[in-house]
């Protein structure tokens, strides 16, 4: 190992000296650079070099070539002599391409690794980029070695195509790059997608090279205009003067027939790149969807470009990519969205609102509703709703200033709650959703009934639906100044009824309203605690059971006090099978009163403790917990118990560490 280092350092002479002798680095700092090369060369010639090795000797040298450059420059300006280039101007590219060269011959599958070599050798135009044409003899090189290590990557074959395109000017390399991309990766969407920006790329060059010699006009890139400009411009037609009527009216008359004439040459005329053009998308398109039928996402992408671009026959492609689209996709929500929303691309800005009679959303609710049809479903109608309130948002600037039923998106939308819950599509998040939008438009009387229709209907056992009951219930007592005995009894009928219903690991919210309306109410407080303590016994000890249990706990502690809280938490840990969150609970209530000077508050907590390592054993914090509790509130005898049982219970004792 040392021979071979001390090698490769001898090889860095002439450059050092070069350094020196050009006054760019002193002695000093040569011995410095000598000192890190050293120590990074021998982790290099570990049996295992790490990464990181190489990642770290790449950074310093890099560092170190612009350290030198600067020097350079600074040294030219000084002597003010432009000095030719010698042997220190490309040592330290060429280490740096011989290190990345060994970091990817020893982790040949780290495709990061790979790309940060090409964007090296691309960044500082290293001949190891590319040396010969043809890169199926270039195997030594880095980007035929990133294609042979990686050949079902399509990032690489994008990147060498994109280097031959851009760099190369190589037309002809890069699509024969493509194809055999394409051949190897049929599947992936980027290199079909890319390959056919790289063929008409090709033709805008040579279109605009045309337009450069004088013989064409115009450009494949569409003008893309907004529908406000051309309504503007259409409107103000008077303020557009032609040149022609700048001239006079004979010569108008005198120049109309030739005029005719060249139009109609023109018309005549097929442009050549743009039948080109639409040519190479068809058979591009063609051999995407027979290599990817599925993609949705790759269908979309090839109409976009057919929309920025100006081709021949550009209409019809468009719409045989949209009944394709239709054909294979109308069974899929995402595709009426997507189509609902490319229906309503360039409508009115949110500067001067969005109407509902606006002609752009009518066609997408056309789309929406033509959808509905083909697949009822709830995620349609979710999609469909969701698409209107974009709408409000859009119009009112806020999705909660929601003005009233008058506006004609709000019916609406109604109306398309009222068809979901009808075709039975109607799901939990919508139903919850449904009474919101009653509750926003501040018909609570509307909102309480829907509630009380759905909750004991289909949605009999919803957390958020009899949450959202109780709390318009709540609501509307909060309206009287003091509500009565009978009000009290209302709502804790309603929610002793929702309680009952509602699966307890979905319940907590309910709970803590109901303990939080009756906590001045000792009557009905009694009571929930009495219907918990019920509910987690016939729940057979769930995680969710001793959730609620310390959350009752918690709140009988803060409305009632100590005694009573360690009289609850009892009758819970009494319960079969405690969970360790209930015992923590518990513990830290205790350890709560020891620090105000509860006398029992020690007692209870080591009670707790004993019963929690006895269900718990193996719970290596539990133990770090009762041990610290003993070291700061016990005895040096009691914590050195703690301590050695927890050593002998434990089967990972080495983790106890205290």
């Amino acid at each position: 190992m040392a021979d071979v280092v001390q090698y490769r350092l001898e090889r860095m002479v002439d450059e050092l000296d070069d350094l020196e002798r050009r006054e760019i680095f002193t002695r000093a700092e040569i011995a410095e650079i000598v000192k890190q090369r050293r120590k990074f060369e021998y982790r290099l010639k570990r049996p295992s070099p790490l990464k990181e090795d190489f990642i770290a000797y790449i950074d310093y040298e890099v560092k170190l070539d612009e350290l030198r450059q600067l020097r350079r420059k600074s040294v030219a300006r000084v002597t003010k002599k432009r000095k030719k280039k010698s042997v220190s101007d490309f040592a330290g590219v060429a280490r740096i391409v011989e290190i990345y060269r060994l970091a990817t011959m020893r982790y040949k599958g780290d495709i990061n690794l790979w790309f940060r070599y090409l964007e090296f050798c691309k960044q500082k135009r290293h001949g190891r980029m590319k040396k010969v044409k043809d890169l199926k003899f270039a195997g030594c090189f880095a980007l035929a070695q990133a294609i042979r290590f990686h050949p079902k990557v399509a990032g690489v074959w994008i990147y060498a195509a994109s280097w031959e395109f851009d760099r190369n000017l190589n037309v002809t390399a890069a699509r024969a790059l493509m194809l055999n991309g394409l051949r190897v990766c049929s599947n992936s969407e980027d290199l079909w997608v890319e390959y056919l920006r790289m063929e008409l790329t090709f033709l805008n060059k040579l279109k605009a090279r045309k337009v450069a010699l004088g013989e064409d006009k115009g450009s494949l890139v569409r003008d893309t205009k907004t529908v406000e400009d051309e309504q503007w411009k259409d409107e103000n037609k008077e303020l557009f003067m032609s040149l022609d009527e700048k001239e006079g009216n004979e010569k108008e008359e005198n120049d109309e027939d030739s005029i005719v004439e060249d139009v109609e040459d023109v018309t005549e005329k097929v442009d050549f790149l743009k039948e080109k053009g639409s040519n190479v998308l068809q058979t591009i398109y063609s051999g995407a969807v027979e290599a990817i039928p599925s993609s949705f996402d790759l269908r979309k992408r090839f109409l976009e470009i057919l929309e920025a671009t100006d081709l021949a026959h550009s209409d019809e492609m468009r719409n045989t990519i949209l009944s394709d689209l239709k054909r294979d996709f109308c069974n899929e929500p995402e595709y009426w969205n997507w189509l609902a929303r490319h229906e309503m691309s360039g409508c009115i800005s949110n500067e001067a609102g969005l109407e509902f009679a606006n002609p752009q959303m009518q066609k997408a609710i056309q789309v929406f509703e033509e959808g509905l049809q083909t697949v009822t479903s709830s995620s349609m109608f979710e999609i469909y709703i969701n698409f209107l309130m974009e709408a409000i948002v859009q119009s009112n600037g806020d999705e909660n200033e929601i003005s009233s039923l008058s506006n004609p998106i709000i019916s609406h939308i109604i109306n398309v709650y009222q068809k979901a819950d009808e075709t039975g599509c109607l799901t939990e998040e919508l139903a919850d959703e449904y009474v919101s939008l009653y509750l926003k438009l501040e018909k609570t009387h509307e909102a309480q009934k829907l509630a009380e229709k759905l909750c004991s209907e289909k949605f009999a056992g919803s957390a958020k639906l009899w949450l959202s009951r109780v709390s318009i219930e709540i609501r509307s007592l909060s309206e009287n100044s003091s509500p009565s005995k009978a009000d009290f009894q209302t709502v804790f009928e309603l929610l002793s009824n929702a309680l009952r219903k509602v699966p307890i690991s979905e319940s907590e919210s309910l709970w803590l309203m109901a303990f939080n309306f009756f906590a001045h109410q000792r009557t009905y407080l009694d009571k929930l605690v009495e219907m918990s303590i019920l509910s987690a016994t016939k729940s057979h000890g769930s995680d969710h059971v001793f959730s609620l249990a310390s959350t009752v706990v918690k709140f009988v502690l803060e409305t009632k006090g100590a005694h009573s809280a360690r009289k609850i938490y009892k009758r819970f840990l009494a319960l079969p099978g405690p969970s360790l969150v209930l015992y923590k609970g518990c513990i830290e209530i205790e350890t709560n009163l020891i620090s105000v000077g509860d006398k029992d508050g020690l007692s209870n907590a080591r009670k707790l403790y004993d019963s929690a390592v006895a269900s718990y054993g193996q719970d290596v914090e539990l133990w770090k917990n009762y041990y610290s509790l003993e070291t700061k509130l016990g005895t040096s005898e009691t914590a050195n118990g703690v301590y050695w049982r927890a050593r002998k219970t434990l089967n990972e004792s080495a983790d106890f560490i205290v």
